[in-house]
Parts: C-alpha cells; structure tokens; sequence
C-alpha cells in the first residue's frame, strides 16, 4: 500500500502514536501503589473472529486474526489474517494489511490490501490480490473490492479426445477431435451500501443494518459470475455473560449470479479478544471507535469457474494396424486389376492390405505368410504418434477369369482373407475356382462372399479347397455359392485338418455332384457347427477323423 495513502489515513501532524506509547509514569501518581491510566493504554486490541457460514450449497468456516501494528488516537496500522474452509472440500489464506483513520466529520476511512491464495475443490492453487476502501460512519457503510489474478489463473482438469478412421484415396486418415476441461481464476470488483436500521439507538450496543450490493468476476473463456447481493445483520458489542470485548454478529445473505444460481447463507461471528495484549476497556468505547475493529468485508473466495474447451483438431496418416502389422491400401481406382497379384505381393508378408472397389484379374491372387487381405469390415489402425481407432473399411470384389487347374486367391501360412466378395465365372469348361489353401497351415477364410459358377458341362465350381495337407484352416461366417459343371461344391477338405463353421452353402446345378461339404480323408476340428445348407448335401468320399461339419437345418456330414 502506498506510504503517502497511510499517512494520509493516519494523519501527519498527529502526535507520533504519542497515545500508544505513552510511559504509565506520564499519567499516573508517583507511588509504588500507582496503576497505569486506561488513557495510557492502546483503544484497539488484538483479536480473534470465529465464522461459521451455513449456505444451500455449501457451509464455510473461518477463522479471522486482527492486530493493530500501530495506533494513536485516531488512526490504526493493521493486519488481518485469516484461514477459510468448506464441506467442498476447498480452502482459502488471506494475508492482509490496512490502515483506518477516524474523522471529525463522523466518518471512518479505509484502505487495505491482500495476497490471497485459493486451493480449490478441483485441486488446483491459484493467488490473488485484493485491493478495498471503506467509508464507514454511524448510519451509512459504503465499501469496493477489486480482486487481481496473481501467477497462473488456468488449470489443466483433463483432456478427453476420440480418433475416427476413414480412408482417403489410398490412404487412412486418423482425425483426432477432443475437449479439454479447465478451471479458471476469475478477477472482478464487488461492493455493497449499508443502512443502519433505527430500531436501536446510535449509541447502543446493539446495531441493525441491511446492505445491498453486488459482484461482477470475469475470465477469458467462462461466463462471467455476475450479480447482486444483500444481507441484513444484527451486531452485538458486550455480549452479557460474555468476556468484556466480546461480539457477536448474526447475519443472513443472499446473491445470485448465472452460473452458480441462487445462494443464501447464515452467518453466525463470536470475538474473542486477546486480552494478555491490554488496551483500554471496551465499553469505554464510542461508536465509531468501535467500528474501527470492524471485519473487513470482501469476498470469501478467490472465484473461479470450471469450463470446457475444444482442442485443436490433429490429422494423422495411420501406417499400420493397432497390433503393428504395415498398412497397405489399394484402390481399384488407381491400381488395376492385372496389377493387383503384384501389389499384394509386394505389400510383403505379415502386412495388411485393404482393398477398396472392384477388380478383374487374369492372375492368382496370391496372399504372403502372415498377410491379411480384407474388403468390408473394420480394422484398428495406429498413427506413428499413438494414436489408435476403429476404421470401417469398405466393400471389396475380385472377379477372377483364370481358368485351368488356377484359384482366384491362393492361401499362405497363416494369412487371412476377410470380408471379400470373390466371383469367378467359367464357360470354357476350364473349371471355376474360387479360393485355395494348398499345404498351408493357420489360414483363415473368414466372413466372405465366395460365387463360383461353371456352365461348361464338363468343368467344376469349388468354392473353397483345403487341399494337400493343409492344417488347422479355418472357414467361417462365409456364403458361397456353387453351380453348374460336373461338380458343385462348398467346401471341400481333402486330407487336411479344418474347422468349419458359421457359413452358408449352396451347391447346385451340377450334373453329377452338389456338395455343399465334400470330404475326403478330413480331420474336421472341434467347433464346425452352425452352418447352413442352402442348396446341396454331403459328399463322404472317403472316411477322416476328428468330428463332423454340422449344420443348423441338414444332417451332420462327416466321418
């Protein structure tokens, strides 16, 4: 606080705290029975405030220590100190300096100054200054506050974020979008007017006032906390039965602003001076020498505001799935049908590679070890920073016209082909092949659409041939249909060990043989049930081992 303001508020031509320093000797009979005079003795003592703030939305407690530093007659040096809590879980340190000064117009003046800091509800430390006059006279109060952010006034809560996948070209986009929660310092001004209602005399003890203000805090971001306030208290200086120096102050309150609502509180103040600190006696006090011990009124609070904004959108390319497998797409729009094998071989084994659009082949498509070729369906994707989502991949076909002894897709150790619609369509008599797994071992042909057709009376139509030894294939969820030629078939094992499930078969047409399961010296593993037969029945040719290929509406086709 400024010098030249406190020695104003103190008055330069007083006598240098002439009556707070003044020898008991000056005013007191010379004698070993002599006392000190009263008038020897500081008017304004030490003391302690206790609060306790019962509120709709939550109770406060507060604990208020004020020590006049230096004093004269009419002028006061002080500090306050004081410590405050809640039921919320937040608490609160005022660490102040004022000055007062009496008057001979009747009025008291004040200035003072504070270093608040505030730990939240929310956790989080914020500082503040506190700037306040006061002007004070028997049947009028006015005071104003202005409260200044001190350090940070922003403090992370969190951030929340979501990533979505989608492919551009031949390409998969990560866009990442998210909010961030923060609580915020809010700086303002308050101020209020009292009234002292004439049901006591001036002079009397008791004192009954009504005030009526109001408060306005602002942040960059958040709403501000804007509205009025009013409050009516009862002060009663010289409790009966109380200590001498006692008061006890009862007080309600009600404000509102827009984002905390309506508030009221009741307060309930008791004082208790530190009498081992001695000054003169309290009822000896006038008036207006005793609102000089007045609390400072001002906001219990550093306000703060919680709120929420949005963090800048990142867009990322993902390179490879979530459990780290390189990422490959290819479009038909910008890879052809003659060079799809060559792409796919290309993507390298243990890759996964999204096909988007339709394409005509000429040659096998032959999948790597490890690999993973896939049309619809989803897939977790990795960015190179981290950050991972679900992308909904798109529709996919291949339409092979190959001919011959040749699949469409061809089958490595442990690759797999997913969510495909694979059409091959025959009329030479050359035989229509739809996907093979020869001597592999863990492929998977799941969830596709296999459509295999021979018009040519002498050719085949296989849908899927594990073939050659081939172990532990998996064929599930898939439809396939084959017609016509000399032999339809679903799904044919031929000494080789597979599971077969969950899929839909539908072999017909054929001059000879419609199978939706043709077996020859099959190990059917555990778990081949829920298959459906559309069109066709079983074909044993010769007895394997494990189980059978069970089906929800036919009978069981199997060893």
């Amino acid at each position: 606080m400024a010098g030249s303001a406190i020695a104003l508020l103190l008055g330069a031509a007083a006598p240098a705290w002439a009556d707070a320093t003044a020898p008991a000797s000056s005013v007191a009979q010379a004698g070993p029975a002599a006392q000190p005079s009263t008038d020897a003795l500081p008017k304004w003592g030490p003391f302690i405030d206790l609060d306790g703030k019962a509120g709709t939305e939550r109770n406060i407690g507060t604990g208020d220590l004020f020590v006049p530093l230096l004093q004269n007659g009419s002028s006061m040096l002080f500090t306050d100190l004081r410590g405050r809590f809640d039921d919320q879980g937040s608490q609160e340190g005022n660490f102040g300096l004022g000055v007062r000064r009496m008057l001979a117009s009747g009025w008291n003046l004040g200035l003072y100054g504070y270093y608040d800091r505030l730990k939240s509800a929310l956790g989080d430390d914020f500082g503040q200054a506190t700037f306040g006059a006061e002007a004070l006279s028997l049947d009028w109060d006015a005071r104003a506050n202005l409260y200044q952010t001190v350090g940070p006034r922003i403090a992370d809560l969190g951030t929340t974020s979501s990533s979505a996948a989608a492919i551009s070209g031949t390409a998969v986009e990560v866009t990442t979008t998210g909010t961030q929660q923060q609580e915020v310092a809010l700086h303002g001004f308050d101020g209020e007017v009292g009234w002292r209602v004439p049901v006591f005399d001036a002079a009397d003890t008791k004192q009954l006032r009504v005030y009526l203000g109001g408060y306005d805090f602002e942040g960059s971001g958040v709403r501000s906390v804007a509205g009025p306030r009013g409050r009516i208290d009862l002060t009663v200086h010289e409790v009966p039965h109380l200590w001498s120096g006692s008061r006890l102050e009862i007080e309600t309150e009600v404000q509102h602003d827009g984002p905390r609502g309506t508030q009221a509180f009741a307060l309930l103040s008791l004082r208790i001076p530190l009498q081992i600190f001695a000054s003169a006696a309290p009822s000896s006090l006038t008036p207006m020498e005793r609102r000089m011990t007045d609390p400072i009124v001002r906001d219990v609070d550093v306000v703060s505001e919680a709120h929420t904004v949005a963090t800048p959108t990142i867009t990322e390319t993902a390179t490879q799935t979530a459990s780290g497998s390189a990422l490959t797409v290819l479009s038909s729009s910008s890879t052809s049908g003659a060079a799809l094998p060559g792409a796919v071989a290309a993507a390298g084994a243990n890759s996964t590679v999204i096909l988007s659009g339709s394409f005509t082949t000429a040659a096998t498509l032959a999948l790597q070890s490890g690999q993973t070729v896939m049309g619809g369906g989803s897939l977790a994707v990795k960015t190179p920073s981290g950050r991972t989502a679900t992308l909904t991949t798109p529709s996919a076909s291949v339409t092979g016209n190959i001919g011959g002894a040749n699949w469409t897709v061809a089958m490595a150790n442990n690759s797999t082909l997913s969510g495909m619609v694979i059409n091959n369509t025959d009329t030479t008599n050359a035989n229509s092949l739809d996907v093979e797994a020869s001597g592999v071992s863990g492929a998977k042909i799941i969830n596709n659409t296999l459509n295999a057709t021979e018009t040519g009376a002498l050719g085949t139509a296989h849908g899927v041939d594990v073939l050659a030894g081939s172990s532990n294939v998996t064929v599930s969820g898939n439809t396939i249909t084959a017609r016509g030629g000399s032999l339809a078939l679903g799904v044919q094992v031929n000494a080789s060990s597979a599971t077969v499930t969950g899929n839909s078969l539908s072999a017909s047409g054929a001059t000879t043989t419609n199978a939706t399961a043709s077996l020859t010296n099959a190990n059917i593993l555990s778990g081949s049930n829920g298959n459906t037969a559309v069109a066709g029945s079983c074909n044993v040719i010769a007895a394997g081992t494990g189980t059978t290929v069970n089906f929800n509406n036919a009978a069981a086709c199997g060893p």
